[in-house]
């Protein structure tokens, strides 16, 4: 039997080879330097990113009053609800609202509409949602409307004490942001 040199049928790395393997990788990293600014400029700017997450001091906020801060460029509403308004909102069957889902972004997004879904605390005491009404963008007035929530004077939608829409065009609650209470009196957003 003859013997097969195994390298016979492999080809030369030639000088030709080796220059086509450096002009597209150099050619490869020119495009990522070109690209990347562009990609870049895409990242949300310095500001926005320190307003992605704040703490808000609810201590001075007495009971049956509403604290309105401004959190990534929308109104947000923090109340100290009255037993009354806790007992109202509670009160209210989730099959009599247009919309049954909680719309609380600290919540699964199937959780129904009660108020404990939408509460901060246990208790019911505190209320905090984004204060834009989702029919066509218009800030609700508190205290007002048919169920003593929110009202919207654009459309007319109204909101209870829950923030739950009960009339009108908006087709969902007023919705949840992410927040949590980091001791008594602070509440992180975001």
């Amino acid at each position: 039997m003859a013997q097969v040199d195994e390298h016979a049928h492999q080809p030369a790395v030639t000088r030709r080879d080796f220059l086509y393997v450096a002009t597209g990788a150099a050619g490869g990293i020119a495009a990522g330097a070109a690209i990347w600014p562009l990609i870049n400029q895409m990242n949300p700017s310095a500001d926005v990113q320190a307003l992605a997450s704040i703490q808000v001091d609810v201590s001075a906020v007495e009971e049956g009053s509403q604290l309105t801060i401004k959190f990534l460029g929308k109104p947000v509403f923090i109340r100290r609800r009255t037993p009354e308004e806790i007992s109202a909102a509670r009160d209210t069957p989730v099959a009599q609202l247009p919309d049954g889902l909680a719309r609380n972004a600290n919540k699964p997004a199937d959780a129904p509409a009660t108020d404990e879904n939408r509460a901060m605390d246990p208790d019911g005491k505190w209320l905090l949602m984004t204060g834009v009404c989702t029919h066509l963008g218009c800030v609700p007035l508190g205290e007002s409307g048919e169920y003593n929530g929110w009202f919207c004077p654009c459309h007319g939608s109204t909101y209870d004490t829950a923030g739950r829409i009960r009339k009108g065009p908006a087709p969902e609650n007023l919705h949840i942001p992410v927040a949590s209470f980091t001791s008594d009196t602070v509440i992180q957003l975001g």
